[in-house]
């Protein structure tokens, strides 16, 4: 009797994950073969563009949380190992591979690039094209980040909260939390609340965020 139950609880959960499957593959379809070209957020009828893109989207996602903004043209695979928090996005034509973790509320500019996984290179008697990948290392992006237009984030980097990115910097180690980096690479040249780390420099409290009109009464934004 027992194995029976079992029997029926498992095949009642392969129906759930064969249909979860169906529905990203539906989704996937229907992202890249229309709604990833609908207008920006920031064009007239943008409500309609938006909630259209979140509703696609949602499935393809390992988590997917309230209020989220995928902007248009933006490019993350199957979305399978991508996790994306409340009152965040993605920016316009951005590109996304493998394993990404967002928090909550965070902006992203246009043409970002976030990367967790590299080319092996490491042997010198076959070429680099014929070595295939390194293992895939996480990307962790935390709560209340702004992350400005074409930043380039590399494998394996933890990106702290309350974190400001400078357009065009390129993040190749961890970022602390609290801190402004900007460059290539990437360096931090102050924080916003120098007291958790003493002996920084004085906050950088001008530091807002140009964004639309629009997009501000909405939740998640898009950086210009």
């Amino acid at each position: 009797m027992e194995e029976l139950v079992m029997e029926k609880s498992l095949t009642r959960g392969n129906r759930g994950v064969e249909w979860r499957d169906i529905k990203r593959a539906i989704c996937y379809g229907l992202y890249y073969l229309g709604v990833r070209w609908l207008p920006p957020s920031y064009m007239a009828g943008y409500e309609v563009w938006r909630k259209l893109r979140y509703i696609v989207c949602r499935p393809m996602f390992d988590r997917c949380g309230e209020n989220v903004n995928i902007e248009s043209k933006a490019y993350f695979g199957s979305g399978r190992h991508i996790s994306i928090d409340d009152n965040s996005g993605i920016g316009l034509n951005a590109y996304i591979s493998g394993s990404v973790s967002i928090g909550k509320n965070v902006m992203m500019g246009q043409d970002v690039m976030i990367f967790s996984m590299d080319h092996d290179f490491s042997r010198t008697d076959i070429p680099m094209i014929d070595q295939g990948f390194q293992q895939e290392k996480q990307v962790i992006i935390g709560n209340d980040v702004w992350i400005g237009a074409r930043v380039i984030v590399l494998p394996g980097v933890s990106i702290g909260s309350g974190v400001i990115l400078g357009a065009g910097s390129v993040v190749t180690k961890d970022i602390p939390d609290w801190a402004i980096a900007v460059g290539n690479p990437a360096r931090v040249v102050r924080y916003r609340r120098p007291g958790d780390h003493p002996g920084r420099t004085q906050p950088f409290s001008d530091a807002q965020p140009v964004v639309n009109e629009r997009q501000g009464r909405s939740g998640s934004r898009c950086t210009y």
